[in-house]
C-alpha cells in the first residue's frame, strides 16, 4: 500500500465522485482526473481562501469541478474552459447531478483565446486550476495572474509528469514546459508559493 493509498482510505467514499469517475470511464475518456485527495484540497484552499470567482482550465469529466465549486462562497460561479465540447456535456451532466450545475459556466475553445477574451472583457478571478494540456502551462500561468484578484490562489496540477519532470533523459516538449512552469511558481515574485509531490505533484501559489 503506498501512502496516497492509505491516506484516501482514511476517507468515506464520495458518491458525487464515483458517479463522476464511473461516467468518464464508460464514455472512454481519458482517466485523467484529479487525485482523490488533492480533489479534497482544491474544496478546502476555495474554502479557505473566500473565492467567490474560480477559473478552470481543462473541465475533462467535472470531477475537478465539483471539487472547485464545493468551496465557493454562495452565489459563486465556476467559469470552465474546456477544447472538446462533448467533454463540457459530459462535465455538466455531473455538475448537475452533483447540485452543482447553476454554479458553473463553461466555455468552448482553445484555452489560449478564452483567457486572451476573458481579460478583454475585463473579468479577474480569486481561484484558479489549471490541468490541461502541459504545453501551455507556462502561458497559463502567466494569464492566470493577469486575471487575478490580489490573494488568488493558482494551482497546477501533475507537475511531475509521472517522474518525466525530473528524469534528466527527458526532454520533450511538455517536460520542458513544465519545468519551466514549476521554476516560475518557485521564483516569481509575484507569487508565494509551495509544491506538493505526493500523487503526480501539484503546485500551490498565492499571488500577492
Amino acid at each position: 500500500m503506498t501512502d496516497e493509498q492509505y491516506v484516501d482510505g482514511l476517507y468515506s467514499e464520495d458518491q458525487d465522485l464515483i458517479r463522476t469517475k464511473q461516467g468518464i470511464a464508460e464514455r472512454g475518456m481519458p482517466d485523467i482526473s484529479i487525485a482523490d485527495g488533492y480533489g479534497r484540497l482544491l474544496t478546502m484552499l476555495a474554502k479557505m481562501n473566500g473565492a467567490k470567482t474560480a477559473l478552470e482550465i481543462g473541465a475533462l469529466g467535472g470531477y475537478s469541478g465539483i471539487c472547485i465549486a464545493r468551496g465557493l462562497a454562495e452565489g459563486g460561479l465556476l467559469t470552465s474552459l474546456e477544447l472538446k465540447a462533448e467533454y463540457a456535456e459530459v462535465a455538466k451532466v455531473h455538475m448537475t447531478e452533483a447540485g452543482l450545475g447553476d454554479v458553473v459556466e463553461y466555455r468552448i475553445g482553445d484555452a489560449r483565446e478564452s483567457l486572451v477574451k476573458l481579460q478583454e472583457e475585463g473579468r479577474k478571478f480569486d481561484f484558479f486550476f489549471i490541468d490541461a494540456d502541459k504545453e501551455g502551462y507556462p502561458l497559463y500561468l502567466e494569464h492566470a495572474i493577469a486575471l487575478s484578484n490580489p490573494g488568488a490562489v493558482i494551482i497546477g496540477d501533475n507537475i511531475l509528469l509521472r517522474g518525466r519532470t525530473t528524469d534528466p533523459a527527458k526532454e520533450g516538449p511538455s517536460v520542458k514546459a513544465v519545468r519551466s512552469f514549476n521554476q516560475q511558481i518557485a521564483s516569481d515574485e509575484r507569487l508565494m508559493s509551495t509544491v506538493l509531490p505526493g500523487y503526480d505533484g501539484l503546485a500551490i501559489a498565492i499571488v500577492k
